[in-house]
């Protein structure tokens, strides 16, 4: 049997856009005729598609509207360059593939449509996906009564000598800001007073860090959990 990919691997990559069908047509007919021939590319096809099909039984479907798929078109648009270089590595964004992230705005948009009304129904919505797998970990919900709240999808498992530090970016910051230490399961509530207006695109991620936190004023551990924020309303 061949090896497992790696989300490393081009190849790994190359079948996650396959399956998620945002290769163009000239590519997607290499990969239909390679898959005939190539057993390491079946294989990494028949990964994603047992990493994705999971994401379907999270939700009811929710067909979004023409301006939503332009809202999600818009959001996961190549990001600009950012001096950071934890937050600006290739690795990363290797692992943040336009198929990874088109899925989870489409997640997002679904868990949006099934939101009750009223004044706080989410503004934006961000899913946090494992970079290794994809698997969403948390929910990221910002209202227009300037609360962001994260909602734990499973209880991830957390070292005792570690925590979970919450962070965003957008695209202009000077830097990282820290929304705080998370404990494993748990949802919490966060008054955006302090920060500027949640952007299309704004970067959130959960790092494993030491156990009172970062010592700077920026991610220092792994990335846990990563997503980019979708508009809703």
């Amino acid at each position: 049997m061949s090896p497992v990919s790696s989300p490393s691997d081009p190849l790994h990559a190359e079948a996650g856009e396959y399956v998620l069908g945002t290769l163009s047509p000239a590519a997607k007919a290499d990969v239909d005729r390679r898959l005939r021939l190539d057993p390491a590319l079946r294989l990494a096809v028949q990964q994603w598609e047992a990493d994705l099909l999971p994401l379907t039984a999270l939700v009811a479907p929710v067909t979004p509207s023409a301006q939503l798929w332009r809202r999600i078109a818009d959001s996961t648009a190549p990001p600009l360059v950012h001096k950071r270089p934890m937050w600006d590595s290739l690795g990363m964004w290797r692992m943040l593939t336009a198929g990874s992230m088109l899925a989870t705005a489409v997640l997002a948009v679904s868990l949006a449509g099934r939101m009750p009304g009223g004044a706080d129904k989410p503004q934006y919505m961000v899913v946090l996906v494992a970079p290794q797998d994809k698997a969403p970990g948390y929910v990221v919900q910002a209202s227009a009564s300037r609360e962001l709240s994260l909602v734990p999808l499973n209880a991830a498992a957390v070292p005792a000598n570690k925590s979970l530090q919450f962070w965003t970016k957008a695209d202009g910051w000077g830097g990282p800001v820290s929304l705080g230490l998370v404990k494993p399961g748990q949802t919490i509530t966060i008054p955006l007073d302090a920060l500027p207006n949640i952007q299309p695109n704004q970067l959130f991620e959960l790092t494993l860090e030491p156990v009172n936190g970062s010592p700077l004023n920026k991610p220092t551990g792994p990335i846990q959990f990563i997503g980019r924020a979708v508009k809703v309303m």
